[in-house]
């Protein structure tokens, strides 16, 4: 399988209509790479949809797993999570996941530093203020840091230089960055060093993702070195 946005160097940014769904290795499983490094044991961050009635077998999680539930609904043994819901699964840990009616969801692969081992699951229902925005911290390990934002029409976010790789998700809503307009499940990654300023088009949700070190293949993790599955 190809890399996908795989220099961590340069800016990528993917809109909803440049999505291309392709087969995961399940046939009811299929996911937009929006960017991987590695073959079926890879860096990855993604977009998976599973068809009603879907399942994926039982795998563990070498480096971790992080996933926000989009729309439909997601389980696992653990639970069921419905849209709005963000579950980190700690380095080690292991599920089977399914879905009965069918689901959406952003999903990361092998980005966790492996001391992280903190389960989480959390709902993200930061309300959009009456005016301008708001930032929750919802994770903070080392150099890793995620949140969500919520942002009323017109507000300007933003998100300060720093020297890890930054990303931002939009939940719904729509934002403009540079000479892009990214609408509900838009994607965008800046280089370190670089900030991000986004001006929301309309009352927007955004998740927010310092990149922790480890999660730069090539640096200090390597993609291949241990068995995992993509969900």
């Amino acid at each position: 399988m190809p890399d996908v946005n795989a220099d961590f160097g340069q800016a990528a940014c993917l809109a909803p209509e440049e999505f291309r769904w392709v087969p995961s290795p399940q046939p009811e499983v299929v996911r937009v790479m929006l960017d991987r490094v590695g073959d079926e044991v890879a860096v990855a961050t993604s977009l998976v949809r599973y068809a009603p009635g879907s399942r994926f077998p039982a795998h563990e999680h070498a480096l971790g797993e992080e996933y926000l539930v989009l729309e439909g609904e997601f389980g696992d043994e653990h639970g069921r999570y419905l849209p709005g819901t963000y579950v980190r699964n700690p380095p080690g840990s292991r599920h089977t996941p399914f879905s009965d009616p069918g689901c959406v969801i952003w999903v990361k692969l092998r980005q966790f530093y492996p001391e992280d081992q903190r389960q989480m699951v959390e709902a993200i229902d930061l309300p959009v203020p009456a005016r301008a925005s708001t930032v929750r911290e919802l994770h903070r390990f080392r150099d890793e840091a995620v949140s969500v934002a919520a942002a009323q029409t017109d507000a300007v976010l933003v998100f300060p230089a720093c020297g890890q790789i930054q990303e931002l998700f939009v939940i719904y809503g729509a934002v403009r960055w540079a000479d892009r307009t990214l609408g509900a499940r838009g994607w965008l990654r800046v280089p370190a060093g670089e900030p991000i300023r986004v001006t929301a088009l309309e009352p927007t949700r955004l998740l927010h993702k310092i990149r922790p070190a480890i999660a730069v293949p090539g640096g200090a993790t390597d993609a291949t070195s241990a068995a995992s599955a993509e969900t």
